[in-house]
């Protein structure tokens, strides 16, 4: 048993003492059936403090000969099936994490070396017998070839922040090909791998529109695949811990779901889910741990159309993204697709890989983006219209009609480029920006078939406010505000709100052709 090499489950042990603690060896059903077969390699990405290290504790107390785990997973979800402890403790395992090697290192060159050094270390002491059979001199793969082919037990290798390089010295391209040359051939290919699991935040670099670790199967932000439910808590998890320790299922759904993985899996940040249970209040917990990166500065970048997809993903609009030109670093970006492809990685955007669509997945991640926005000047008509965006819905739910236009009018001359103002969707991403608040207390609803047709907008109260009013608004163009109220009316949008016997009806107008850019607006009450 050493440091590296066949480490004990002390790690594990610690997550099984922790009061908060979700089960996840199910995923183990997955990677036992990739040890010694062509699918042994497998990559995890995922955004910080969504459970990557964790899940490493648990393959590493599992898989380890350098401990005794049967008494930990009996209880747990992997111990349910026939031969579930097959491979338990049968393989050499090296558990290591690059960021440490990294962080006490001056190059590329120097880290290698401590790895080598310091994992070579452990063979010694494990394999006194053979010290004069082994082959220490010429790097980690002709050493692990030696023990291997003497003991034919084959190792399990984790590797935890395998990007750092990536992410620390993003901008040193030589140091990083040397970096991923040295995992290619330490693994690649070689007999004595039983199965490589490697963590980090970025999937695995490309050089071109090559894969320079193309022997690894990747499960990412973008595409998780099998392992989508592994990395992160999912719904019936979190359901269960609120009903545990007796917390609120919609207010979390509100503050830290929205990671959509698929239709059947939505995942939220571990971390955050946890701290609120802990600390008994809903409060931005993910965003305020270390980042590697200010989301300030990849939402400013000077790259067309990253500005107007910014305000559209802040009113609750998704955007269509091509993720494919990414080059799974933080300095290759080329475009405003890439900087959309890279915040999903890191967190700060969710993808819908159906339709190919970004989104702002919860309340905590949208907090960060309108602090981000603050810091930076451009954005401040948009700040404007954030903050002054509660009055709005107080001078709304009050029948305040004209001061309603007038708070729309400005926010739309002055948050939107003259470029696109005459654009259909931009009156409706200004109406979104405008009633940002109110998220807080509605659900909003965009193009909801309703009656006869579809309605623009529609507010219904959500779990904060069940005894508040729903909201029906229909935008019009070179019309009237009056004919936006009497087109909700003549095709029963209302009859879509079969719970509320009481509704406001909306009618913004714009007139796009006029020289002063008029906007009305006309409020009603609706009683059914």
């Amino acid at each position: 048993m050493g440091i590296y090499l066949n480490p004990a489950n002390d790690g594990f042990r610690e997550l099984l003492n922790t009061e908060i603690f979700v089960d996840k060896s199910a995923m183990l059903f997955f990677t036992n059936s990739n040890v010694r077969t062509k699918n042994k390699y497998l990559c995890v990405s995922r955004p910080r403090r969504f459970g990557k290290s964790v899940n490493l504790e648990m393959l590493s107390a599992y898989y380890s000969r350098g401990c005794d785990s049967r008494k930990m997973f009996e209880g747990l979800k992997i111990s349910k099936v026939p031969e579930w402890d097959k491979h338990m403790n049968k393989y050499n395992v090296i558990h290591i994490n690059m960021q440490r090697f990294l962080s006490n290192s001056k190059s590329m060159d120097d880290m290698l070396e401590l790895l080598k050094k310091t994992v070579m270390r452990d063979f010694r002491k494990e394999y006194k017998k053979y010290l004069d059979e082994i082959d220490f001199e010429h790097g980690l793969s002709f050493c692990m070839s030696d023990i291997y082919g003497m003991e034919e037990i084959p190792f399990v290798i984790l590797i935890d922040e395998w990007d750092c390089i990536f992410r620390e010295h993003k901008d040193n391209k030589e140091a990083q090909k040397k970096y991923l040359d040295f995992i290619r051939d330490w693994l690649k290919d070689q007999n004595y791998v039983a199965l490589a699991y490697m963590t980090g935040i970025l999937p695995i670099k490309k050089y071109g529109t090559h894969s320079a670790l193309n022997m690894f199967n990747e499960y990412s932000m973008t595409n998780s695949g099998r392992l989508s439910e592994y990395t992160g808590f999912t719904e019936t998890e979190v359901e269960t811990l609120c009903q545990k320790y007796n917390k609120n299922i919609e207010e979390m759904r509100y503050w830290y779901n929205g990671y959509r993985i698929n239709d059947e899996v939505h995942l939220y940040c571990p971390r955050s889910v946890v701290m609120a249970i802990e600390m008994g209040k809903y409060d931005n917990y993910w965003t305020r741990t270390e980042t590697y990166e200010s989301l300030s500065k990849y939402i400013s970048m000077n790259f067309a159309g990253l500005y107007d997809a910014a305000e559209r993903l802040l009113s609750g609009e998704k955007v269509k993204i091509d993720i494919n030109t990414f080059q799974n670093d933080m300095t290759s970006l080329a475009g405003r697709d890439d900087v959309l492809t890279l915040l999903v990685h890191l967190g700060y955007l969710g993808y819908l890989q159906d339709s190919e669509e970004v989104y702002i997945p919860n309340k905590e991640v949208a907090n960060e983006y309108v602090t981000s926005m603050k810091a930076e000047g451009k954005w401040g008509n948009a700040i404007k219209a954030l903050e002054q965006s509660r009055e709005l819905l107080a001078l709304t739910l009050s029948g305040k009609a004209e001061e309603v236009a007038e708070r729309i009018e400005r926010v739309h001359q002055e948050g939107c480029d003259p470029l696109h103002y005459n654009n259909e969707q931009a009156l409706r991403y200004t109406v979104l920006i405008a009633y940002y608040y109110a998220r807080e207390k509605y659900n909003i609803i965009q193009e909801m078939p309703a009656g006869k047709g579809y309605a623009d907008v529609i507010f219904v109260p959500n779990f904060r406010n069940v005894d508040g009013i729903p909201i029906i608004v229909e935008l019009k163009y070179n019309k009237s505000a009056m004919s936006a109220v009497e087109q909700i009316k003549n095709r029963n949008y209302p009859d879509a709100l079969k719970d509320y016997n009481k509704i406001l009806l909306v009618g913004i107008n714009y007139d796009k052709d006029s020289k002063d850019k008029k906007h009305e607006c006309i409020i009603e009450e609706y009683i059914k």
